[in-house]
């Protein structure tokens, strides 16, 4: 039979197939080769009234952390306030997320509680303009827009903590058993519950809430690569050295777009803040 697998705690995994769910071990020679993970499209069988994976099909893609196979896109969930939007986080997110060859999608929560000194709707423009795709929530329309946005598709739910990730997926689907945040007012951030990366079925696709987003580490990631990336800097114009890291070489097509305006200089500045984290773990490390 072939399934996914939609949950993975200790040794034990939760594969899914044709309506179904079966608690499944992973043969030795499976965990060997490569470790099986969330995502994983996989060959598997009953053996001595055993469900057991035998086999991890090809990877259209992986990433890291959280570890997580097969992604189509990543929503990141980020509010106006409470806690305060932050770019420099979405940035991060974009990065990272569009590293491993996956589409990010913005949801912006509680724009139902901005006042007239909020600045949010500069950054969605900018974020517009640069070609992401933004969804604003608090104003009646949002959960057709995000049903849209989810169906048939295999996602990553990320985001800063207590923004209301858990409230609004509650909201889209009922059965969806993520126990809700509840804002510390003291520290001004959210509690982070979710302690395991498991797939759910919701709105007629497969989500799943990642409590690796956290710790946003850009030590493993390859600067060379993330350039290419991200999708501000692909423009038609090139830069003068084809190894420009878009930084203090001379002619860059990147700068000069900052400058004329064709380019977000938030985004670059941002990008500019993550290089230095950047090339830290040798291969081995990973």
């Amino acid at each position: 039979m072939k399934g996914k697998i939609i949950k993975i705690v200790s040794n034990q995994y939760t594969v899914y197939s044709e309506g179904k769910a079966y608690d499944s071990l992973a043969m030795g020679k499976v965990r060997l080769q490569d470790k099986p993970i969330v995502g994983d499209e996989v060959e598997f069988e009953l053996i001595d009234e055993k469900y057991c994976i035998q086999k991890i099909l090809e990877r259209r893609n992986q990433m890291i952390r959280p570890a997580i196979s097969n992604v189509d896109q990543a929503i990141i969930v980020m509010s106006a306030v409470e806690p305060e939007f932050s770019n420099v986080l979405v940035d991060r997110l974009i990065f990272l997320i569009s590293y491993n060859d996956i589409e990010p999608v913005i949801v912006i929560t509680k724009m139902d509680l901005i006042d007239e000194s909020n600045n949010i709707d500069e950054y969605i423009e900018d974020y517009r303009r640069s070609g992401y795709k933004v969804i604003c929530t608090g104003f009646g329309d949002e959960l057709i827009k995000l049903k849209e946005v989810l169906k048939d598709k295999v996602t990553v739910l990320a985001g800063q903590s207590g923004v209301g990730k858990s409230s609004l997926l509650n909201r889209l689907d009922k059965s969806f058993a993520l126990h809700t945040q509840e804002i510390s007012r003291a520290l001004g951030r959210g509690k982070h519950t979710t302690r395991h990366t498991e797939l759910y079925q919701v709105a007629g696709g497969w989500l799943a809430d990642t409590p690796g987003f956290s710790s946003l580490d850009f030590s493993w990631i390859d600067s060379k690569v993330l350039i290419e990336k991200i999708k501000d800097f692909k423009i038609a114009e090139s830069c003068r050295f084809n190894d420009c890291q878009h930084i203090n070489e001379p002619d860059c097509a990147i700068k000069k777009g900052v400058e004329y305006g064709n380019i977000s200089s938030l985004r670059y500045k941002n990008y500019l803040d993550v290089v230095p984290l950047c090339n830290q773990r040798k291969e081995w490390e990973l």
